[in-house]
């Protein structure tokens, strides 16, 4: 059975403390964490949260070091100025040589100048107007790599892209991130929800959208959730909370989910109402 060491501990717990009400199902808390990982891999220069924090989107939370996409960014903004730089001029080398290539068709046609100097005067425009197709390909190109530097640069400072709070930080200042690795994990508040276990003899009782009653010590007495989540497969009932009266008994897993989370605490044990 596939239940987390915290819910384990806690449900261990529950199996000292007396029996629960007729029809109350035992479970606990749990959360679907959001890690947050860095797009690419590099040296953590600056950790901004700490395990604990609340963020909300747009809040930085980390910074990875870049000195390597910075230098790329300038080798592209030096690469695109000296392209304009050369363009100017050979701009003017190519409106000169199609005045002169013009003039040569004008005194070929009047048989006024030789097939040859029509030739040359043809290659040079030719010649300039490659030049500056070049020019710009390689302006083009530059203008590419800039781009992708300043997307580069941007992924090394990343932001939370979910609300919620900090449930662990996993590097610190100094280390390295490989890529794809989690530096920080949070939890939304909308992730929380409660798993329980429902006997075997029980299990006619439920079905997926029935709302459910949730008991908690020092909670509200009016929270409701809805079953999203039944599994499959029957499991045996976890050691934690084997009684004289379950021993035996399978039990199948249930999650119940609210709009915009539980006001729990993950790992927090709960009995479970049907309604």
């Amino acid at each position: 059975m596939n239940v987390k060491p915290f819910g384990l501990a806690l449900l261990l717990l529950l199996a000292g403390c007396e029996k629960p009400h007729e029809g109350q199902w035992l479970g606990y808390a749990e959360g679907d964490t959001a890690f947050i990982a860095a797009p690419l891999a590099g040296w953590l220069t600056e950790v901004k949260v700490h395990r604990g924090d609340w963020v909300k989107k747009g809040d930085l939370l980390f910074v990875l070091d870049d000195t390597s996409q910075t230098a790329t960014r300038d080798q592209a903004e030096a690469q695109i100025a000296q392209a304009q730089s050369q363009r100017a001029g050979a701009a003017a080398d190519l409106d000169l040589a199609r005045r002169q290539f013009d003039r040569q068709k004008g005194l070929l046609a009047s048989r006024a100048t030789s097939r040859q100097a029509y030739d040359q005067a043809k290659s040079a425009y030719d010649s300039a107007l490659a030049q500056v197709a070049a020019i710009d390909a390689t302006e083009a190109q530059a203008k590419a790599t800039l781009a992708g530097a300043a997307y580069q640069l941007s992924q090394r400072q990343v932001i939370a892209l979910t609300t919620g709070r900090v449930q662990e930080v996993y590097f610190r200042q100094g280390e390295y991130a490989p890529v794809q690795t989690a530096v920080v994990s949070v939890l939304p508040p909308e992730n929380v929800y409660v798993r329980f276990f429902v006997p075997e003899a029980e299990f006619a009782r439920i079905k997926l959208g029935q709302k459910v009653k949730i008991h908690c010590d020092g909670c509200d007495g009016n929270i409701v959730a809805t079953i999203a989540f039944i599994a499959a497969q029957h499991e045996y009932t976890p050691p934690v909370i084997f009684s004289n009266q379950s021993r035996s008994q399978l039990v199948f897993k249930v999650e119940a989910r609210a709009n915009g989370g539980l006001k729990l605490n993950p790992g927090q044990p709960v009995d479970v109402d049907p309604l």
